[in-house]
């Protein structure tokens, strides 16, 4: 579609630039005016926008983007403002190039009379499944407010979730590169200043913890390309394997059941499944097609498979609370919670406050986890540390025993 760059005034005297998208320049005439503005100069502009070196410029937008863009849009639409002129404002704030292309090209089909929901599913890098049928959903029941309100609640409480989660990981993160950084530096750069030192005194007959830090020290030195490719080889090794349904299996029940971390992410994939659940539930998506996205989303294989195999029950008449308790994946708690919701006719109201226990949940273990993570860190580089005085100390005791002796 061409562009044309046009000067107009406003109702109010000031002078507006700008350019916008239409069919020919009566088109673009007829939409400046819908706008109030007296055109001045309406010129198009031949080759348009140059694409990157690549084609054109992708959007660097996350979900935190996506979350703003939607509550602004919600509360545009609430204040009666149409959809495409709520769009092309968005479009206008927009600083990111390849969003602004995207937002360019959900503009036209919805000029062209598109569906909302339609236009934006053929970009499903930056608009989910949950996304696309949430709104197809409330183009359907002709609450788009509301369900754009709920779709940011949705993805605001997912995000902040995230970010508390990443924000108590910091730290141990951080201390263990440390740990890794000076354990490397002691092992590289001291302990072969007291090999030589080894050598000179004619010591042969070394300790055992002694021999193994030389050992080590050796192959960093002499070893560190071989040794480096040989760990890159199994990282990458490691991430083909996970990418195999088997690899996905066994590494995803580790996951869930590994010592420690496995609590948490089991309890923040019920989290999700709940507040995913819910959220579609209450905008109107059909039960079987709300449990298809759902599994879709799942993040983990168990899940994804136990809300399919529930699916099915689902659809032929049966409830949903007892196959989900077949599977054994869920708490007793959440698939309790599930049959009461839909004996009672309240399923949505309870999977969300399923979703609040387990946020809550996740909270408090890794406030747990942050507070046993510290001490354990502490230990772990004392540890190593001693080692290494140790290694290094004991053939000096051995001299002086020699000596004394």
């Amino acid at each position: 579609m061409p562009s044309f760059a046009y000067a107009a005034k406003a109702a109010d005297g000031k002078k507006v630039e700008g350019v916008i998208k239409a069919s020919d320049r009566s088109a673009a005439q007829a939409e400046l005016k819908k706008k109030n503005l007296t055109v001045n100069t309406l010129n198009e502009q031949k080759g348009g926008k140059k694409a990157g070196l690549f084609g054109a410029a992708r959007p660097h937008v996350g979900t935190k983007d996506i979350a703003v863009m939607t509550r602004q849009l919600s509360t545009m639409i609430s204040a009666g403002i149409p959809l495409l002129e709520s769009l092309e404002i968005l479009h206008e704030q927009a600083s990111d190039p390849g969003f602004k292309n995207v937002l360019d090209k959900v503009i036209e089909r919805v000029r062209a009379g598109s569906d909302f929901s339609t236009a934006l599913s053929e970009h499903p890098r930056l608009f989910t499944r949950i996304f696309v049928n949430m709104i197809k959903a409330g183009e359907a029941s002709g609450q788009l407010d509301v369900i754009l309100s709920r779709l940011a609640d949705y993805m605001e409480s997912i995000e902040e979730l995230k970010r508390e989660i990443k924000a108590a990981m910091t730290y141990p993160v951080i201390s263990l590169c440390l740990i890794l950084a000076i354990t490397i530096g002691l092992v590289v750069g001291i302990v072969p200043k007291f090999q030589i030192i080894f050598e000179q005194l004619g010591m042969k007959d070394l300790p055992l913890p002694t021999e193994i830090l030389l050992m080590i020290s050796l192959i960093l030195r002499e070893h560190f390309i071989l040794f480096t490719l040989a760990v890159i080889a199994l990282v990458v090794a490691f991430i083909m394997y996970i990418r195999t349904k088997p690899g996905r299996k066994q590494f995803h029940w580790f996951l869930l059941h590994m010592p420690v971390f496995g609590p948490l992410f089991r309890r923040v994939a019920i989290s999700r499944f709940s507040r995913t659940f819910a959220t579609l539930i209450q905008s109107g998506v059909p039960m079987l097609g709300a449990l298809d996205i759902v599994a879709s989303t799942a993040g983990n294989i168990w899940i994804e498979e136990a809300v399919l195999k529930a699916k099915d029950a689902v659809s032929k008449g049966e409830t949903l609370g007892d196959p989900l308790a077949a599977t054994k994946v869920f708490p007793p708690m959440v698939t309790r919670m599930i049959s009461i919701g839909e004996k009672t006719g309240a399923l949505e109201k309870l999977l969300m406050k399923i979703s609040e226990f387990y946020d809550a949940e996740v909270r408090a273990t890794v406030k747990a986890l942050t507070s046993l993570i510290e001490p354990l860190l502490i230990a772990t580089m004392g540890v190593i540390v001693g080692f290494i005085v140790l290694s290094i100390f004991l053939p000096i005791i051995k001299i002086q025993q020699h000596f004394a002796g």
